[in-house]
């Protein structure tokens, strides 16, 4: 079994997929170590470990190489977060997808925010890359690779649920494999979007919306943590650092609690 076959009945199992994100190598060794079935990689956390902020400021090239990296040298399943395609131009968005799926990947997650301006994509015009991608990796042979279609309309709408379950069923009809809505937090909210939505969602993790047994209750297949943790791991090196400079003193790196 290819690691897209495996990925794609990873969303339709018995048990939503939990899936642990990832920044560089060591980090998705030891998702994998820990027993993670898959891997999603963060934008955000990748960003930040060359030294940038989220949004599309670092290379292409750079970002494909960290994806490349962790899909080469784990054996479960791993889905690239390539933010909006890191292009304006329909072309070059479809052929970073292809670089992206050739380096090994399961899937990936592509959002309909713009990124040199606040607001989303239109609905016809994400729908249309979606269903332009979808096409040309048929074409290229990588079938049922999952694209995980990305809405940020509960990061940038006021009463986001109507247009997000329009935008859900424009993108699934164009080819999309599943939803994913960061932001999203009410129960009620969650409940409509899954039972409204023919395809897995997947929900990211916030403050408040955290356990994965209530929100399989709720109908997600899919739950994710984004740069929770790479955050995490980030400020307990800045908070050690910090405490080897102040005390002159290397006690700290001995303290078992993070």
């Amino acid at each position: 079994m290819n690691t897209i076959q495996t990925f794609n009945e990873l969303h339709h199992a018995e048990e939503p997929l939990f899936l642990g994100n990832a920044w560089d190598l060591l980090s998705a060794l030891t998702l994998e170590m820990a027993g993670f079935k898959a891997i999603g990689t963060t934008s955000w956390g990748i960003a930040n470990s060359l030294g940038y902020a989220d949004g599309e400021l670092i290379n292409f090239d750079r970002h494909l190489a960290v994806i490349k990296t962790i899909a080469k040298n784990v054996n479960i399943p791993v889905s690239a977060d390539i933010e909006a395609g890191y292009s304006e131009d329909t072309n070059m968005i479809i052929e970073n997808v292809l670089r992206t799926a050739e380096v090994g990947v399961a899937g990936i997650n592509i959002e309909d925010s713009k990124k040199k301006t606040h607001g989303l994509k239109s609905i016809s015009q994400h729908a249309s890359l979606l269903g332009k991608i979808r096409l040309e990796l048929d074409h290229r042979g990588v079938k049922d690779f999952f694209i995980n279609a990305r809405t940020d309309t509960y990061l940038q709408k006021e009463n986001p649920l109507p247009e997000t379950m329009e935008r859900a069923r424009a993108y699934l009809e164009s080819g999309a494999s599943g939803i994913f809505v960061p932001g999203i937090k009410e129960d009620m909210d969650i409940k409509e979007l899954t039972m409204s939505v023919s395809a897995p969602v997947n929900i990211l993790s916030l403050p408040g919306v955290t356990n994965y047994n209530h929100l399989k209750e709720l109908g997600v297949r899919r739950f994710s943590f984004g740069n929770a943790l790479s955050d995490i791991v980030i400020a307990y090196l800045e908070k050690k650092a910090g405490e080897l400079l102040e005390h002159r003193d290397t006690f700290c790196l001995y303290e078992t609690k993070l």
